[in-house]
């Protein structure tokens, strides 16, 4: 028999097509009525409760799931005669072009047969693709050496902030829920200075750049300078009560019961005056950090705002105003005149006090949920974490667009960055703590079991990376901080 041409079959099919779908159209309306009779017939024989109207309303739902079901039936045969078709179409092809006689059953055969050729091809594909990928990221972070040195617990509460001092003798602080903050020994991991000056849960801590003094913000609106003095003795590394004895804001607390473990808050002095209060906020103080020569601090709120204080008068210097919604963090450049305030509106913001008479603000946008810290870097990057579980790499001069985004599986608390070999250290919710560079490459994932790392939400973490024993410490709400040896290979890194 003669083959019909591909433009004449084509017609014929749609002709079938409509023809089809016409008298399917017409024998669901049909059946319609027909079904719709015979159900009120049925649920008039029997004895309901329901009310007439109710009944009404259930035959009407349940009629139009039907025809939802019926209508999907009907394109579902449609789709099969097409298959079938096409099907046929590529049979008579295959015969044309194999210049053979092959029957049905043969072509399909061979198309079962090529088809599992090439599906073993594809697996074979996959499956050599995958194990390079999964090898070399084994082979990235076993190189990666990060040890758990020492833990600091003391704090009654979960621990919202951690930072390291820059002067002599380096101790780490710490900024707890407990409305206390806590200044503690580095190496013995014994708690050398108590401040409980605040009357609400203490957000954040950051040390003076020259000079012995802390820089707390609080809940109870308020944002205190406080001074601390503490020698490090060799044999036992305590606070030295000699050196502080003469000084008003101290005073030694016997009513302090010792932790659990024994090497908590009890016995070390306590600083319950601040030298300074910055009191211009309407609303709890999340974040403080001093301005580069440490003459001014600034101060972020939930109150919408950032302030800028000078430190010797106390006196408001500058409302930045700007943010939608409360702040996050804030953070200060350590070299320029520059912050950056972060946002539960999606956004953080670049404030330029590098001109005196001109304060330019520029808006970074490109995360979907709230931005949870953003902090500089070396030359002009900042680096943001937020809770859209994304952390980003910005250039400051471009501020359409990241330079490196890092996705992740859980969201990102208050990030710090090491200078020196450009690391992010990016705490997360699910009680992980990730290392990462610049460019967005994974580096490590620090330790956590039940007996090492975290139990609970990581909070925040701190480089120290002069320290010869531990160069990067976290906290969390479990009441605890971890100072961690990261050692990184060169290589790995150029990476």
């Amino acid at each position: 028999m003669p083959i019909e041409s591909g433009s004449c079959a084509s017609a014929r099919q749609a002709k079938q097509k409509r023809k089809s779908h016409s008298l399917s159209i017409r024998r669901t309306n049909s059946s319609e009525q027909e079904r719709a009779a015979l159900q009120r017939d049925m649920l008039e024989g029997q004895d309901s409760k329901l009310p007439s109207s109710v009944r009404n309303t259930l035959l009407e739902l349940f009629g139009q799931i039907e025809r939802e079901f019926e209508n999907l039936y009907i394109e579902n045969l449609e789709l099969r005669r097409e298959i079938d078709t096409l099907n046929e179409r590529l049979a008579a092809e295959g015969q044309t072009i194999d210049g053979a006689e092959l029957s049905k059953g043969q072509l399909k055969t061979k198309a079962s047969h090529s088809t599992s050729q090439l599906s073993q091809k594809l697996k074979t594909t996959y499956k050599a693709s995958t194990s390079k990928i999964v090898s070399s990221f084994k082979t990235t972070t076993s190189r990666a050496i990060c040890q758990l040195v020492k833990e600091y617990v003391g704090h009654r509460d979960g621990i919202w902030d951690v930072s390291v001092a820059k002067t002599q003798p380096v101790v780490l602080g710490t900024a707890s829920a407990d409305h206390t903050a806590l200044l503690w020994s580095i190496e013995t991991g014994k708690s050398l200075v108590k401040y409980a000056g605040h009357v609400g849960s203490v957000n954040s801590i950051k040390f003076h750049p020259t000079e012995q003094v802390a820089l707390t913000a609080s809940g109870d609106q308020t944002a205190h300078i406080w001074r601390y003095i503490v020698q490090l003795p060799t044999p036992q590394p305590t606070a030295d009560c000699s050196q502080v004895s003469g000084e008003d804001e101290f005073e030694f607390s016997d009513k302090d019961e010792p932790d659990g473990d024994g090497d908590g808050s009890s016995d070390c002095p306590t600083v319950r005056a601040p030298l300074t209060s910055l009191k211009s906020h309407q609303g709890v103080v999340i974040a403080a950090d001093w301005l580069v020569g440490g003459k001014q601090a600034v101060t972020a709120s939930w109150d919408r705002t950032a302030n800028l204080y000078d430190v010797e008068t106390s006196e408001l210097v500058h409302s930045l105003t700007g943010h939608d919604q409360e702040l996050t963090h804030c953070c200060t450049h350590p070299t320029q005149r520059l912050v950056v305030t972060s946002s539960r509106d999606t956004t953080f913001r670049l404030w330029d006090f590098r001109d005196p008479s001109i304060h330019s603000v520029n808006v970074f946008q490109g995360h979907t949920d709230t931005v949870t810290s953003a902090v500089f870097t070396v030359g002009d990057n900042v680096v943001s974490g937020s809770d859209d579980r994304t952390v980003k790499v910005w250039d400051l001069k471009n501020m359409r667009s990241p330079i490196a985004t890092i996705r992740t599986d859980s969201a990102v608390n208050r990030i710090n960055v090491c200078v020196g070999q450009r690391i992010i250290a990016l705490p997360h919710d699910n009680r992980q703590v990730r290392l990462f560079d610049m460019s967005g490459v994974r580096l490590a994932r620090l330790p956590r079991s039940n007996r090492q790392g975290h139990r609970r939400m990581v909070c925040c973490s701190a480089w120290s990376e002069d320290h010869p024993i531990c160069n990067l410490f976290t906290c969390g709400f479990d009441r605890q901080a971890i100072g961690w040896n990261i050692n990184i290979p060169a290589l790995l890194q150029e990476k």
